[in-house]
């Protein structure tokens, strides 16, 4: 029982370790490789903490190669285009100048309702607001509204707001940092 214990705890703080070199992207932003690594290494972690017959190198052998091939297949896709094309995808425009594309909807499975959807969790409630609505790689919707719906800034009234900083706490925790 301890033996199993110690393998979890050794297997847990791997993972964390592994997951923390491979960068700091939420799960919603993973690209497909990123992803399928990731389950990978769950699973790759998952046998030998539970079998104490299963020699603990058996799981940390395989789980440094996927980091390491990781880490080649991040600086392969850093360096060239059609690679990064192949193993991520490219962005869909699924509302191109005001209107819906719906070969891009059907090519990408992705049905009216869940553009919808998505549109409302960018705070657009009408389609009609939208100029161009785009599936990035990542599966996340980005939404460019129509020039007469999109929010004022001050560059629009010919304004120059003064210079705020970096905003930071002052107390964290109880800890006053003044």
């Amino acid at each position: 029982m301890l033996i199993t214990f110690t393998r979890t705890i050794f297997l847990y703080i791997l993972v964390l370790v592994v997951m923390r070199l491979m960068g700091k992207r939420e799960i919603g932003q993973l690209q497909p490789f990123e992803l399928a690594i990731s389950i990978m290494i769950a699973d790759l972690a998952s046998i030998p903490m539970s079998d104490t017959g299963i020699p603990i190198s058996n799981g940390i052998i395989p789980i440094l190669g996927l980091l390491v091939m990781h880490l080649v297949i991040s600086m392969v896709n850093m360096k060239s285009m059609k690679i990064r094309g192949v193993l991520c995808g490219k962005p869909t425009i699924l509302i191109y100048r005001g209107k819906i594309d719906e070969k891009a909807l059907k090519k990408e499975r992705f049905t009216l309702n869940e553009l919808q959807e998505r549109l409302r969790g960018n705070n657009v409630v009408n389609l009609g607001d939208v100029e161009y609505a785009i599936l990035e790689t990542s599966g996340q919707v980005t939404v460019i509204q129509k020039p007469n719906k999109r929010t004022t800034t001050p560059e629009d009234f010919n304004m120059t707001p003064e210079y705020e900083g970096i905003p930071y706490d002052l107390v964290v925790d109880r800890k006053n940092y003044v």
